[in-house]
């Protein structure tokens, strides 16, 4: 299958035009649309929140990847193998989580090949595609294995403990793994201090916490309300767990 995730938005054309191009280039090939409303060009929160997902999936998965602030820039298109998976898209920081966090080393490539028609502004549609598509044919990525890995993200740290998403019930998920906050630590977010909870029916109604989602990461919520509008919370708010 083809995994797609990118902050191209559920507006407009730009999925669907991904879409298109993947089911020409790749046919009988499962698509599945993980999500359109990553981080808004900010692959640094979006690498975190990438990361979180994987083990949600077979191997041999392609994930088309699109947080590409830096499009025809000089950023390199590249195809990365980790997690038995493979990640295609820019050379920004977006798949240095997911590589770091690879049990098997992660074997990084750049992409050499430019299509024909190749808009300045969409490289999604028109070179990531098709390479995904490529790879989920059986086919090899079109370009050579790098030596070395990124020079993006190399020093972001292994948990982030800022807000990388809301979800639409207004659910902040951080960039921190649950596993790894001691058990029973507050949350704090500027001057509210937010215990955790197992899930949504142990505290009362409107009552903030915070638990461990289903994808692992440590997530800020109100029961029946909106955490982010209740705490003014966005991107990149800090969020600190202390015991």
């Amino acid at each position: 299958m083809i995994v797609i995730f990118t902050d191209y938005g559920t507006a407009g054309p730009y999925v669907g035009q991904v879409k298109a191009r993947l089911l020409e280039d790749a046919p009988g090939v499962d698509l599945v649309d993980l999500m359109a409303d990553a981080p808004s060009r900010n692959p640094k929160h979006a690498a975190y929140l990438l990361a979180s997902y994987i083990d949600f999936f077979p191997a041999g998965t392609v994930f088309l990847c699109v947080v590409d602030p830096g499009v025809g820039g000089p950023r390199m298109p590249l195809a990365v193998k980790a997690q038995d998976c493979w990640f295609v898209g820019p050379d920004n920081g977006l798949f240095e989580i997911v590589a770091r966090r690879s049990r098997k080393p992660a074997v990084w490539w750049d992409v050499t090949w430019r299509p024909e028609n190749l808009s300045a502004t969409f490289h999604g549609r028109d070179l990531f595609a098709p390479v995904a598509a490529r790879i989920a044919r059986g086919e090899a990525p079109p370009g050579h294995r790098r030596a070395g890995s990124s020079e993006f993200g190399w020093d972001w740290p292994e948990d982030l403990d800022e807000v990388v998403y809301i979800d639409f019930f207004g659910n902040a998920t951080t960039g921190r793994r649950a596993a790894t906050v001691m058990p029973g630590a507050t949350a704090i977010v500027g001057t509210e201090r937010i215990k955790m909870a197992t899930t949504f029916s142990d505290v009362s109604e409107g009552g903030v916490f915070w638990y461990e989602n289903a994808n692992g990461l440590a997530e800020i919520a109100v029961n029946r309300g909106n955490a982010a509008e209740v705490l003014g919370l966005k991107i990149g708010s800090q969020v600190t767990f202390t015991p």
